[in-house]
């Protein structure tokens, strides 16, 4: 089986947890976009939901598809659907940011009741080993010195760049990405990434996902914290 099927089934059998009436969270990236194509058949089918996207491409993918889409208020979200790039088994620490929509991605997964994170095996780690990347969402002016504040706690960190200008997000931030050598500590190096002036927000979720939905060749998967 491709990594795309086993994305597309770990997605469907996340969007089935959906039921009528919720506000939903819609995440960033291939995996989500699989989540929104199986909400918008459920939709078609009569399933009455509001959804709120956390970035612009899948606002675009949501509303084409027929899905009515909120914008985020005091109005809890019932379940928030998203991917991520690497998932630790034992604690479901989450390493997110790879498609840019990092910030908006953990706003709504904090306003959420559950968040539901659906990945294609390869995902699963078993600790955030060497090599590990994580992205860091930065305020463009004074990039430079953020970078070295990044490097003063153990980043190797550079810029991401989409062709030959820094990539920027839908909130008008550029992205670090960071390579670590190993991460024994996750909520204490989300802490200190995020203490760091000129860090808008990392790409750690820690003690967010209620449930990871994985998709492996013979079955899906579902690990539950």
């Amino acid at each position: 089986m491709t990594t795309e099927t086993l994305k597309r089934a770990a997605a469907e059998r996340a969007a089935a947890e959906v039921a009528d009436g919720m506000t939903v969270g819609l995440g960033s990236g291939t995996t989500a976009a699989f989540v929104i194509e199986a909400l918008a058949r459920r939709v078609a089918q009569g399933l009455r939901i509001v959804c709120v996207p956390t970035s612009e491409r899948t606002a675009n993918l949501a509303r084409r598809l027929g899905l009515a889409l909120v914008g985020l208020t005091d109005r809890p979200v019932d379940i928030d659907i998203d991917g991520a790039d690497q998932v630790e088994r034992a604690s479901l620490v989450l390493v997110k940011g790879g498609g840019g929509s990092l910030l908006r991605e953990k706003i709504v997964a904090l306003a959420s009741r559950r968040m539901v994170v659906a990945v294609d095996e390869t995902k699963l780690v078993d600790r955030l080993g060497p090599g590990t990347i994580v992205p860091v969402e930065i305020e463009p002016w004074g990039a430079a010195a953020t970078l070295v504040r990044l490097a003063n706690v153990g980043a190797a960190a550079r810029l991401r760049y989409g062709g030959t200008r820094p990539f920027v997000t839908d909130g008008g931030h550029v992205i670090a990405d960071c390579t670590f050598d190993g991460i024994l500590d996750p909520r204490a190096l989300e802490t200190r990434l995020n203490s760091i002036a000129g860090v808008i927000e990392c790409g750690l979720f820690v003690g967010l996902a209620s449930e990871v939905v994985v998709g492996r060749e013979h079955a899906v998967e579902v690990i539950a914290r």
